[in-house]
């Protein structure tokens, strides 16, 4: 009988006998992984120069409008206001981070690696999202801050002044987390359709701004009707028509869009635009994960 000439080595390694967190720590760790790339946490230096530089413009647009209050008395900006002024910002740092979020990894094909783990596959898209929408009302929120530490704590109004400027600043955070969810849930579908960073760049772009001609068309139609629903045409128009309606005179000015009698209707659609992004984006992974 010849003898074995295999021979087992024993080099060390020994099994993980430690905690196994298991589903809710690999999601909070996607997500906290992804909130960090938003703003190149982590990453090389040339990663921290777009989004750091989106964030010192927004927070230098605050200050400004914070010191010119404080100097004239008067409220240049209101808190609702600086979101919709910061919009067209928020749209290329959507177009940068987003792709970063996903599309490198579907290049790089390492989602079999997450999901080799205990990872249901909804939860990838979902914490990339999460991450993605937080980075975006921190983006809008911050700023708002600012702009309420300025004006709560140098007026002469006492603690009546602190109150009444926290009601103004709510509604401002509440309309920054409308432009967070509608941005992200779009961004990041556009961006989960292909691995190449530079073309979901320019989806998400075209999405935002490509539509925007389209509003303008629907708006001289002769039919009234049509004018009044032709924001819906856009994402961008579409937050700021929802604003109008709900948030009437603290948008100033720009409050008066003309979408007559629908806003219940703009509501509803950007409702429904966020929740059939995101139930696009979880079949959209379910057919990445099983192939």
């Amino acid at each position: 009988m010849p003898e074995p000439t295999g021979v087992i080595h024993d080099i060390g390694y020994q099994r993980y006998t430690g905690p196994r967190l298991g589903r809710r720590a690999v999601f909070g760790a996607l997500y906290l992984h992804g909130l960090r790339t938003a703003f190149g946490l982590g990453r090389s230096a040339k990663a921290k120069i777009f989004p750091w530089l989106v964030v010192g413009i927004v927070t230098l647009v605050a200050a400004a409008a914070t010191a010119v209050r404080s100097q004239i008395g008067e409220v240049v900006m209101t808190y609702a206001q600086f979101a919709d002024n910061m919009s067209w910002l928020v749209i290329f740092f959507v177009a940068v981070v987003a792709p970063e979020l996903v599309s490198r990894d579907l290049l790089s094909g390492v989602l079999p690696l997450y999901f080799s783990r205990p990872l249901p596959r909804s939860d990838y898209p979902v914490a990339k999202l999460l991450a993605l929408a937080t980075a975006l009302w921190l983006l809008l929120g911050g700023p708002q801050l600012v702009m309420f530490l300025g004006a709560a704590f140098t007026g002469g109004d006492g603690m009546r002044g602190v109150w009444n400027e926290l009601l103004d600043l709510l509604p401002g955070l509440l309309y920054a987390g409308l432009w967070a969810a509608v941005f992200a849930s779009v961004g990041l579908l556009v961006a989960s359709l292909t691995g190449k960073r530079a073309f979901a760049a320019g989806g998400i772009v075209a999405v935002f701004l490509m539509t925007t001609p389209i509003v303008g068309v629907l708006s001289i139609m002769p039919s009234q009707t049509i004018n009044e629903l032709a924001f819906l045409a856009s994402p961008s128009t579409l937050v700021g028509s929802v604003g109008a309606w709900a948030l009437g005179d603290l948008l100033g000015p720009q409050a008066s869009v003309p979408i007559g009698g629908f806003g219940p209707v703009y509501a509803v659609a950007a409702v429904l635009l966020v929740a059939g992004c995101v139930a696009l984006l979880l079949q959209r992974y379910r057919k990445v994960a099983a192939r």
